[in-house]
């Protein structure tokens, strides 16, 4: 069955202090907006929308789609607001700024700093070859002093991926839109769209959500990793764990990176949490450690031929 049709706040409206200029994207969970505030400043502000559970038909109120999506839509809510709330703590330069977070139109809004440039899955797309591997190294170190503050306030991310990890201008990277609300809103059992994106969400998210901990974005970090050196999304955990057919880091990369990286894309992607690294510190500590040795420098003919190769 399909989805109602929600309505976004049209451009030229005035939520609050902030003014809508354009919509930037809208889906099954929540839709954001360009913005700017009383002084000009850019903002992104993001309203929590899930359509499976509420409706705008028109004007600016939202409300639950039927009286049996009542309590869960509340729920997320709640849900929703506690997320910003927590993230208005959060001031660090790898993590998404959140400027404000309110209530207005029956629904909760999160005000965020824009930024400028481009996503690492745009940029993965704008290339031919794998990211080379000094870049892979110094983006992801970045991110993990992020993560490894947002873990510090007991909150984990849950929608690790290219998509979500923000390149600036200046190279630096941020991290996007976090899944935490609409994983509570998914361990609510109604049909609603998965909290998760296949390639980059570990097998927990899919079969046990008791299981989530700091090794749950962890898995996300590799399989991120991975999709560096792939140019695509790996194979979804929940296939994986029927049948394992993932060519390991170490195989599919041999010659483009050096061994100790290929080893802890791998790690990261373990099927069983236990065997992951436990925390963003033990990833960081093994990503920052010295290239013993950079692979010498192989043509794609020679990378494929090597790999495909067949002993008589």
């Amino acid at each position: 069955m399909q989805e109602p049709y929600n309505h976004a706040l049209p451009p030229g409206y005035q939520l609050m202090d902030y003014q809508i200029d354009k919509v930037l994207s809208g889906g099954g969970f929540s839709y954001v907006y360009l913005a700017h505030d009383a002084h000009g400043e850019s903002v992104a502000i993001k309203e929590y929308l899930p359509s499976s559970l509420a409706l705008r038909k028109e004007g600016d109120k939202v409300e639950a789609s039927s009286e049996e999506t009542r309590a869960s839509f509340r729920h997320g809510l709640k849900s929703f607001f506690e997320e910003g709330r927590a993230l208005a703590r959060i001031n660090h330069n790898n993590i998404v700024r959140v400027l404000n977070f309110f209530r207005a139109n029956e629904t909760v809004y999160m005000v965020m700093h824009y930024e400028h440039g481009k996503s690492l899955q745009e940029y993965i797309q704008s290339h031919n070859e794998p990211v080379k591997e000094t870049f892979v190294r110094s983006v992801f170190s970045q991110l993990l002093n992020g993560l490894r503050e947002v873990h510090t306030h007991k909150l984990l991310h849950l929608d690790i991926k290219p998509a979500n990890i923000y390149l600036r201008l200046d190279g630096s990277p941020v991290l996007l839109d976090f899944g935490s609300a609409r994983q509570t809103l998914t361990d609510v059992q109604l049909r609603l769209p998965p909290s998760y994106t296949p390639g980059y969400a570990p097998p927990e998210q899919y079969f046990d959500r008791k299981q989530l901990g700091p090794w749950s974005d962890i898995y996300s970090v590799g399989a991120s990793m991975y999709s560096c050196l792939m140019r695509t999304a790996p194979l979804a955990a929940d296939l994986r764990s029927k049948e394992d057919t993932l060519v390991p880091a170490t195989k599919a990369g041999a010659g483009i990176y050096s061994d100790r990286l290929l080893e802890i894309i791998d790690w990261c992607m373990q099927l069983d949490h236990l065997k992951r690294p436990q925390s963003v510190f033990t990833l960081q500590k093994a990503l920052l450690e010295k290239i013993p040795h950079a692979p010498p420098k192989k043509s794609l003919f020679e990378t494929l031929r090597k790999r495909f190769s067949v002993k008589a």
